[in-house]
Parts: structure tokens; sequence; C-alpha cells
């Protein structure tokens, strides 16, 4: 299966930038995880599902030189990007390693870490893929997740009468695909089963104002995925049209407010 089909943004060039975009938009949000989860220098950590790399990149000066950062991604291209990202900038601390998460297959308890955000939604079978990323880790290791847990809680405001009906949308092509925008809500049980206890759960709730960056994270992606939507039936033209002239008419007014999906930030130690 092509780049293309397992990301269903793709893996192009505006797509590397537009997940950069995310990072940074989540990046305080991911820091604060990490500290929360223990890591830190001599760690060995998993970034499940890495992308490009905007967070392996992140946590390479976190676990130092002692420890090591291992990016798991299905994309060769974005592997291609890390690994001249590491050249450039000299780190000698983080590996590849290019696989589908359901065959994932690393040294049993190699791992004293691992981190992923927004992956295990988009998989197929998210048990399997927990399964398989638990083997790796260590006992007492810590993985810290981030995943949606009510996707369709995003709202636009004033109220935003085209919103809804896109976000209906979304989910249906989403879980057309063999995802779960709301995976959030079986991590705990899919993580006890797998060997990790629970230690803290804890939601995210984000509100963007036009002008921030954050209010730049869902533009960039609905001015990509919306047209993809009306080619793959889920959306007519007229109503694409309808929500993007209203995200445009909220993006100029210094009143509205975007509300985030909601996120669920887990932790768990393997036993």
């Amino acid at each position: 299966m092509s780049d293309e089909k397992q990301y269903v943004l793709g893996t192009d060039r505006d797509e590397l930038e537009r997940l950069g975009l995310q990072h940074r938009a989540w990046r305080a949000q991911a820091y604060e995880h990490w500290e929360r989860a223990g890591f830190g220098p001599g760690s060995r950590v998993l970034d499940v599902g890495c992308g490009p790399g905007w967070a392996t990149l992140d946590l390479a000066p976190i676990v130092g030189d002692e420890g090591s950062v291992t990016a798991i991604d299905v994309s060769r291209r974005f592997l291609d990007h890390i690994e001249a990202q590491v050249r450039r900038a000299g780190i000698t601390n983080v590996r590849t390693r290019e696989s589908d998460l359901l065959a994932l297959d690393l040294e049993p308890g190699s791992a004293t870490g691992a981190w992923c955000r927004w992956v295990l939604s988009f998989v197929r079978d998210p048990d399997a893929a927990i399964g398989r990323v638990a083997r790796v880790l260590r006992p007492g290791a810590t993985w810290a997740l981030q995943e949606y847990v009510s996707y369709s809680s995003m709202r636009l405001g004033p109220r935003g009468a085209a919103l809804p009906r896109v976000v209906r949308a979304i989910e249906e092509s989403w879980r057309a695909q063999g995802g779960e925008p709301d995976v959030g809500l079986r991590l705990p049980t899919l993580l006890e089963k797998h060997g990790l206890s629970v230690i803290e759960t804890r939601p995210i709730s984000r509100i963007a104002r036009p002008g921030s960056l954050l209010w730049e994270w869902p533009g960039s992606f609905f001015s990509v995925f919306v047209p993809k939507l009306v080619t793959a039936g889920h959306l007519t033209k007229a109503e694409a049209d309808a929500f993007l002239e209203e995200w445009r008419s909220a993006s100029k007014d210094p009143g509205s407010v975007f509300f985030a999906p909601s996120v669920v930030a887990v932790t768990a130690v393997k036993r």
C-alpha cells in the first residue's frame, strides 16, 4: 500500500509542512505530557507513528546522548525527512524503523517509553497495534498517548451552521477507511488488556482565536480535506463551499472562537 493511501492527506511537501504547523500548535501539550511520563536523560523512547518526525526531533535532546528515540512509521517519505534532518543537525541518538504498527517487530523489552498522538485513531485494529507496541516496552516503561475522545465536540462561535455537517462528513470518511475518531474512549481498556496500568487520564480542551497558531491548525486541515470530502461523495460542493465561506468569514472576525475537538491524554505503565 502506498504512502498516499496510508495517509488520508498524503505525504507530500504541503502535508509535511501542515504536520509541522500541527506539532507547533500542540507542542506545549506534548512537552507537558513527556515530563509527566518521566521521559528524560537515558530514556529509550518509541515515537509511534512519528510522521515526518517533528516530535522525534524534540524528543532527541530530552533523552540525551545516553538515551535514544526510535521513530516508527509506515511512510518511507516521512522517514527520509527525519533522516535528512538528523544528518543535518548531527543528531546521533535517533534511529528510524519503517513498519506498519500491526507488523511492528522490535526487540521485546527494549524500550523504556513510548509516545503517540492521533495515531491509533487511524489504525484499523488499535487493539493489535497496542499489543505490538506493548511487547517492546520493558516492565516499568511509560507510554504517553493523546487521542481524540469526542471529535464531534468541535464548535465554531458565533455558532457556525455549516460546521456540524462537515464534522459528520469527516467522521464518515474516517470510519470508511477503517479508523475511529473517538478511539480515546477505548484506550484504558485496551492498555490494561495488554499489560499496562493506566496511571493518569486527563482531558485537553483548547479554544482558538483568529490570528493564533491554534486557529491556523484547523484552517490548514479544512482547506485541504474539505475538497477531498466532495470528491469522495461525503459532502456536496454546495455544502463544502458554504463551510469554507463560513470559515473565511469567521477568520476575519476578531470575536470568533473555535473549540478544538476534545482530546484525552493517557499515561500508562507496563506491568
